[in-house]
């Protein structure tokens, strides 16, 4: 799919919701949504896209959705597929309809890790999907298992003693690649042809399906709310965050940077790391900055490119 016909695609999400200026989960999610022409029901975990989607009585929802709550997005998309797999055995329904949740990071790297896991494990014919701004955003940006190493949040501030969160990200890909599911991708919202094309191959793959897209927060991440796209190119462009897929278990890179600029290119425009760049804290960018290295490294290895 190309740009051209990705803006032709009936939108399935309504223009009017009331997210944040700048903020990239209505991007992602209707660049999602318009990677199949099947009907399509979706969950939606408590977090920033179901808060300003379906402000009551409003909804931007042009679909079949259901608000789960932070902890059960899974389990809820789970018992949908399965009702509809026994009204399809029953000739009650006889239409090819895709199944999709959608999760910030606290309601999947935490809360939610446990109904997400089970869903995975039982091998439901779903899509997951992550839209990961790392942090709790919605209830006050407070730090989480998705938050960067160095970041500061509401929840660990950077200050005189403790200058930001002291624990690395945890790798939600390799997580969910642990329970041996058929497709597993990491995207970002800057680049829409890799996350539409990525899309559209999990909806063809049964069995369940897990996508993580980088979504920068204008609000938690501190930016200027016309940088969304070009601080998420950044991520990818310093290999904070590589686009890759796993498909029955082997690793495939789906871009690699020409030229790989140095994390702080990143870190810099952000005011959530503003502490970092001051005298005394060099020695924290060098720890992210060989991490990214090392993270980076061990993936081409894992695809091949080493």
């Amino acid at each position: 799919m190309n740009f051209k016909q990705l803006a032709a695609k009936p939108q399935k999400l309504a223009s009017g919701h009331r997210s944040c200026a700048g903020c990239g989960f209505p991007i992602i999610v209707r660049a999602v949504l318009a990677s199949t022409d099947d009907p399509i029901v979706v969950a939606n975990a408590t977090g920033c896209l179901e808060v300003t989607t379906t402000i009551y009585p409003y909804s931007s929802w042009k679909i079949p959705f259901i608000h789960s709550a932070f902890e059960n997005a899974g389990a809820t998309i789970s018992g949908v597929e399965t009702a509809y797999k026994a009204l399809k055995k029953k000739g009650k329904i006889n239409q090819e309809i895709k199944f999709v949740a959608f999760g910030g990071d606290g309601g999947t790297y935490d809360i939610g890790l446990q109904s997400l896991s089970g869903t995975l494990e039982r091998g439901h014919n779903i899509l997951y999907v992550l839209y990961d701004n790392e942090a709790y955003m919605n209830t006050g940006i407070q730090r989480s298992s998705a938050t960067p190493f160095g970041a500061s949040t509401t929840t660990d501030p950077a200050g005189k003693l403790r200058p930001g969160k002291q624990e690395f990200k945890k790798n939600i890909a390799k997580v969910v690649a642990a329970h041996n599911i058929p497709y597993v991708a990491q995207a970002s919202v800057h680049n829409l042809i890799d996350l539409t094309k990525k899309a559209e191959k999990a909806f063809s793959i049964n069995g369940p399906k897990f996508m993580v897209v980088l979504q920068p927060c204008t609000l938690g991440w501190r930016y200027p709310s016309a940088k969304t796209i070009e601080i998420a190119k950044l991520a990818v462009e310093s290999c904070f965050w590589p686009l890759y897929e796993i498909e029955n278990g082997e690793y495939k890179l789906t871009y690699k940077p020409r030229d790989k600029i140095p994390v702080t290119d990143f870190l810099k425009p952000q005011g959530r790391f503003k502490h970092l760049f001051s005298p005394g804290n060099g020695q924290m960018l060098q720890k992210i900055q060989e991490h990214v290295d090392l993270e980076w490294g061990r993936l081409l290895k894992l695809c091949g490119e080493a």
